[in-house]
């Protein structure tokens, strides 16, 4: 994808736009942030790479969010990949895309659900030392019981994850300016 080259071709650019919410001018400044961060010319960001993107750097959540976009689980993300994942922060993603995109950042194991040792290792993420680890687990505990309201499983699966989130104002919250 444009590799070895500093622009992208025309169908290039039209592929890139029918995976993402990006206008062709979205997408060229993109292909110069992540040129520039492709530190290697290699045609793809390490997850080190990626991480030490400074939106990223500091939230805890980053390497979560990073395992995401790397969807072939290489530890590596192709210019293709980056503008799949990041369209569902632009403005003109749907909120089905934002939540899904939320749900997997909390489904750690990737099984589909959300359960008690997926959403206790981002709750850890999120606030380290702050709280012991019986108040972590307590508060998973309370958020399964609340959430798991559908199927009583133990777990929270993506219906389950939409009805707790239909307050969240997932449009302004999972949303960047390109």
């Amino acid at each position: 994808m444009g590799q070895g080259s500093s622009r992208l071709q025309p169908e290039e650019l039209e592929d890139l736009q029918s995976i993402s919410t990006f206008s062709e001018a979205q997408i060229k400044t993109l292909y110069s942030r992540f040129k520039h961060l492709d530190k290697d010319n290699s045609g793809s960001i390490s997850t080190e790479e990626m991480t030490a993107i400074p939106e990223l750097a500091m939230n805890p959540l980053a390497n979560r969010v990073v395992a995401v976009f790397d969807l072939d689980g290489r530890n590596e993300v192709n210019f293709r990949q980056f503008v799949s994942a990041l369209s569902v922060f632009s403005k003109q993603a749907k909120r089905e895309q934002k939540l899904s995109f939320a749900f997997k950042v909390y489904d750690v194991n990737g099984d589909g659900v959300i359960d008690s040792t997926d959403l206790y290792h981002v709750l850890k993420l999120m606030v380290g030392s702050n709280l012991s680890d019986s108040q972590v687990q307590s508060l998973v505990d309370q958020t399964i019981l609340e959430a798991d309201v559908l199927d009583n499983d133990g777990a929270i699966s993506f219906n389950e994850f939409k009805r707790a989130m239909f307050n969240a104002d997932m449009e302004n919250v999972l949303t960047i300016e390109i």
